[in-house]
């Protein structure tokens, strides 16, 4: 499980980096789905680490945290800035609506 747990933290740190370059040429709804991306990897790495068993196979934040009993450690806050990123990782990749995201 540590392997697994390292990769899925590894490709967060990427994803994050990229969403730091993405900040860096205004590529903002990219900045949003790549801290969606980060997030979800490093609840991954953290429900395997919870769970000792592989992550769910899901994009959606709070179903990952749910399934990995984390959900109820996050402030309304936390949770509130989950809802908010949860469609990025969608509306990212077919952006219907990209002037009101941006």
């Amino acid at each position: 499980m540590e392997k697994k747990i390292k990769y899925w933290i590894e490709i967060s740190d990427y994803d994050l980096e990229t969403a730091e370059a993405m900040l860096n040429s205004k590529r903002y709804l990219y900045v949003g789905f790549m801290c969606h991306q980060a997030i979800e990897k490093v609840f991954k790495a953290f429900f395997v680490k919870q769970k000792s068993e592989t992550a769910p196979y899901s994009h959606s934040l709070s179903y990952l945290a749910k399934q990995g009993d984390f959900y109820n450690l996050f402030s309304e806050e936390q949770k509130s800035f989950i809802d908010l990123l949860e469609p990025l990782n969608i509306e990212a990749r077919y952006p219907s609506h990209k002037e009101r995201l941006l």
